[in-house]
């Protein structure tokens, strides 16, 4: 059974969006708040004051509560560490979003997901269990990467930066979203709005994850109380209300199977083709050069290959404000590209400017605050090496797109 109730003149959190779903003997009231409102961390608050909960689940994963707790976790991990397993562009999101916050709390004067943070801290000080039953935001970031494919990444994360790096207000599209109850879907922008596969990923499959968590939740209350009906407290953004009641309602699959497959990852290798086209591309144009046309044309073509892609590599490194030896790294690594697609040319300048410009204790501190502006990013050690890594891929890429293009024209001409 599930009763919804909507906002109404009525005094306390009652008066907020929520909605009660009783299955399997377990009572869960899933109170809808906005991430963006003092009054939903007043509902929130007098909801567990009152009493009669057994447990309380919020729409958070172990990363995000850890963020909202600690304003410096993201400066706490191991930046070589990062680089070297191919995470920067993650941790690039990462930096954006909590950027993201800032603006907006110093814009509206509260933090956004304090509601969130209070119900954890409320549940804590009566001793009530808490269950985190949102999926982890970084698998989140990649079933959404491996949804949208080569181009559409390239699309989202110019739109990611665009976004993030400007110094402006959030407008208030973005404002009111937050109202309605979801931090990352506002943090995509308008990009959200018009990509199924972005929003299915975001917010439906987040909903049906949240939905078996909280019957496990429900299971481990019942056990708790001899079996006895529970009560279940969740406290989720005001968007995710309807879905999360529907799946909490009718999802009749195991809640084990269920969150196994949306947390599925496909970590098989797979053939690189593309990889493996340009490479035969560029060893075979070169070869036919050299065959055709002599050791002047062949080795024109070479020069050319290397020219290019080391050169735009070099280009995307200087605009990250690279070290000299660190952009000297990355054109030195930009030509093997093709032949070693599981080490990127931006990895090589990274590690080498990392190296050279170790940040300092204080840009760990100052970490959050330089992220809100593309002039910070610059600033601060820790996020100028990730913006090297990103950009001298990016000139890389481009660079090998070019390269291969030139190769083939000189061949058909």
């Amino acid at each position: 059974m599930v009763v919804e109730i909507p906002p109404a003149a009525v005094p306390g959190w009652r008066g907020q969006p929520h909605a009660i779903v009783e299955r399997g003997g377990v009572h869960y009231t899933l109170l809808g708040t906005a991430h963006v409102s003092r009054e939903s961390v007043e509902a929130v608050r007098e909801a567990i004051s009152e009493g009669g909960f057994d447990a309380v689940a919020v729409e958070l994963d172990a990363q995000r509560l850890q963020a909202l707790s600690d304003p410096d976790a993201l400066a706490k991990l191991d930046l070589v560490k990062v680089i070297r397993e191919g995470k920067a562009a993650l941790f690039a999101a990462n930096l954006g979003l909590a950027a993201y916050q800032r603006r907006l709390a110093e814009q509206l004067g509260i933090e956004p997901g304090a509601e969130l943070k209070a119900a954890v801290d409320q549940a804590r000080d009566r001793d009530l269990p808490v269950h985190l039953v949102d999926r982890d935001v970084g698998i989140t970031f990649k079933r959404i990467s491996a949804k949208l494919g080569f181009f559409g990444r390239i699309k989202l994360m110019g739109g990611l930066l665009a976004g993030l790096l400007v110094d402006d207000e959030v407008g208030a599209d973005d404002i009111e979203k937050l109202k309605q109850g979801d931090m990352l879907e506002s943090s995509f922008g308008e990009f959200a709005k018009d990509n199924p596969a972005l929003y299915d990923t975001l917010i439906d499959e987040r909903d049906r994850y949240m939905a078996a968590r909280l019957r496990e939740a429900g299971e481990d209350a019942l056990v708790a109380v001899d079996h006895r009906p529970a009560s279940v407290l969740a406290v989720v953004g005001a968007g995710h209300l309807k879905g999360l009641a529907a799946y909490l309602r009718d999802e009749t699959r195991d809640p084990a199977t269920l969150r196994a497959e949306l947390d599925y990852l496909d970590s098989k290798r797979k053939v690189p083709w593309f990889t493996l086209a340009i490479t035969a591309l560029v060893l075979g144009g070169i070869a036919w050069g050299y065959w055709r046309g002599g050791a002047a044309v062949g080795t024109d073509l070479l020069l050319q290959w290397v020219l290019i892609t080391a050169g735009l590599a070099a280009v995307g490194c200087a605009a990250a404000g690279g070290h000299p030896l660190s952009i000297l790294a990355g054109a030195i690594a930009a030509p093997l590209k093709p032949f070693r697609p599981g080490l990127p040319s931006g990895m090589f300048s990274a590690l080498v400017e990392l190296h050279l410009r170790k940040p300092a204790y204080g840009d760990f501190l100052s970490l959050r605050d330089d992220a809100q502006s593309l002039r910070g990013w610059y600033r601060n050690r820790v996020s100028r090496v990730v913006l090297n890594f990103i950009l001298t891929n990016l000139g890389t890429g481009i660079g090998v797109w070019l390269a291969g293009a030139r190769i083939v024209g000189k061949l058909i001409a």
